[in-house]
């Protein structure tokens, strides 16, 4: 598709984590030189340039989750008349659980330019520093809030073979890591990787056991705090193999004989042979009562 010869261009640019050293020279150079900023949050963009030493030659505007679908068909409109639009997002890359998809789908469809200056992510920053596999590895956003949709969420894991990274709210992160336990089993490998590159960056790897624990202990004191991503390693490679039923069921009945809670038997033996924990359950039960 031909462009219009005074089209201008959209730039998805990648802010700094915490860490202003990794602003981009590129960056910098876009913020400066900008006809129009398209800011998720004005203010935290005004602190970036100040504490980056710049003032912006462009318009600064509000470009976020609850007015995206409006504000993008005016951003067309200036891209459409030559100029320069630079989306950014509080921290990280727009439009991975920022505000800038709708904005770039609505570019592609009406076939104008967008391009990108990369940097700063907080999925592959989290990642990296996991310590777990990372030639496959996928992003699933935030989990959801209501348990029931988080144990599907992650029920859709149980047997892949990759790592995955979700993002997480601070008050949530000792809830959520005790349901990783619960439905992908206690000896999951996982990282809680939180405040990355800020002062108070933390790392806490171990199996999904142990990181429960430290969120426990943490709660108890001072809370977990600030932005926080959880990294779940891949399942075993015989996750999800079959099993003989009655071997399985043997083997919870040998557990809760020798004192174990039913439902922590039932975690224990799922987990070990890649099953889901809640039909183990119901199955356990069905034994009992037949």
């Amino acid at each position: 598709m031909s462009l219009p010869a005074a089209s201008g261009r959209i730039v998805l640019a990648a802010t700094p984590l915490g860490n202003l050293g990794d602003a981009t020279g590129r960056l910098r150079e876009l913020l400066a030189t900008a006809d129009v900023i398209a800011a998720e949050d004005t203010r935290n963009t005004r602190r970036l340039c100040q504490g980056l030493g710049i003032t912006p030659a462009g318009r600064l505007m509000a470009h976020h989750e609850h007015n995206e679908a409006a504000s993008a068909a005016g951003l067309l409109e200036r891209v459409r008349a030559g100029e320069t639009v630079v989306m950014v997002s509080d921290a990280g890359m727009p439009t991975v659980s920022d505000p800038g998809f709708r904005l770039v789908e609505a570019a592609v469809a009406a076939g104008l330019p967008v391009t990108c200056a990369p940097g700063a992510s907080a999925v592959t920053t989290a990642l990296a520093l996991s310590g777990l596999p990372s030639d496959r590895f996928a992003f699933d956003g935030f989990l959801p809030r209501k348990d029931g949709e988080r144990r599907r969420r992650l029920e859709e894991i149980r047997t892949d073979p990759r790592t995955v990274v979700y993002f997480e709210s601070p008050q949530r992160t000792a809830s959520a890591l005790a349901v990783i336990a619960e439905v992908l089993g206690g000896a999951r490998p996982v990282c809680v990787a939180r405040e990355l590159t800020k002062l108070h960056e933390e790392v806490v790897r171990g199996t999904a056991d142990e990181l429960v624990a430290w969120a426990v202990e943490r709660e108890a004191g001072e809370g977990i705090r600030g932005e926080v991503a959880i990294v779940v390693g891949p399942a075993a490679p015989d996750a999800g193999a079959g099993a003989d039923e009655a071997d399985v069921l043997a083997e919870v009945a040998a557990l809760t004989d020798s004192g174990t809670r039913l439902k922590e038997a039932v975690a224990a033996v799922a987990a070990a042979h890649g099953l889901r924990s809640r039909e183990l359950y119901q199955a356990v039960l069905d034994a009992r009562r037949g």
